[in-house]
């Protein structure tokens, strides 16, 4: 099988947590800790695409490879693809795309997603895992996936979909147990570098602007997603400073 590549987009302004990717995680800059955690999985290369030279000093400090990337992108997705492009890699690379503040990802993930795609059978993959508490299916920072038969996905959004008719009561407490239930959508994605061209060259679509969900510019465009179940749960990534705490309090104390 082919190797893949990871890219971990950090950008430095971010507007709930000032200087997000330098926070530190039991001591360790966050897109350090990110990068420690999924260079386990043994890609072919790991870089971090940022647009901040704080950011690419303690990348490299730590021993890592840092490329700059424009600071005007409109997504990680986008400053994926300038890296790829800078790296020279071929349409059929495999590139995961791993968002910089995502210190506790397994290394275990990263590989399930680049299996289809070294297989050959899909361009682009994501993750989900089943929601187990009754908040999260009604938390719009949680992202909801439902998907067809085959794991292709129909709908990605921050509502409760799929909405059980006749079962919410006023208080909005759904049964969690029975099919289909309900599936948080893990934010990092597998591609086939012609696929992201393609993805990045396509206008925003009008679902995307809606849900403020990036991925809904494929589903418009009729491009299949494959949706995985993750193979072992994914803690949540960082946005506030309370997500921060959560992570920092989950390191085991030595």
């Amino acid at each position: 099988m082919s190797g893949f590549h990871i890219v971990i987009p950090a950008r430095y302004g971010s507007s709930r947590l000032p200087a997000k990717p330098l926070a530190l995680i039991g001591g360790v800059p966050m897109v350090v800790r990110t990068a420690q955690s999924v260079a386990r999985a043994q890609p072919e290369s790991l870089i971090v695409a940022t647009d901040d030279d704080r950011i690419r000093s303690v990348v490299e400090s730590a021993g890592f490879k840092a490329v700059m990337t424009r600071v005007d992108h409109q997504s990680g997705s986008d400053r994926v693809l300038e890296v790829a492009e800078v790296m020279g890699w071929a349409d059929e690379a495999i590139v995961i795309n791993v968002q910089g503040d995502e210190p506790l990802m397994p290394s275990a993930i990263i590989r399930q997603l680049a299996e289809p795609l070294q297989a050959g059978k899909v361009s682009i993959a994501t993750l989900c895992e089943r929601i187990e508490r009754q908040e999260d299916v009604f938390n719009p920072n949680i992202v909801k996936v439902v998907r067809d038969r085959d794991g292709n996905a129909l709908y990605f959004s921050r509502a409760p979909i799929p909405w059980r008719r006749g079962e919410f009561d006023g208080a909005g407490s759904p049964k969690l147990e029975g099919a289909p239930g309900w599936f948080r959508h893990i934010g990092i994605y597998g591609w086939r570098l012609d696929m992201l061209r393609y993805f990045v060259k396509l206008p925003a679509s009008g679902l995307e602007s809606t849900e403020s969900l990036e991925q809904l510019r494929l589903l418009e465009a009729g491009v299949r997603i494959q949706v995985l179940d993750a193979v072992m749960s994914v803690p949540g990534g960082v946005d506030t400073a309370d997500d921060l705490e959560r992570v920092n309090r989950s390191l085991p104390s030595h």
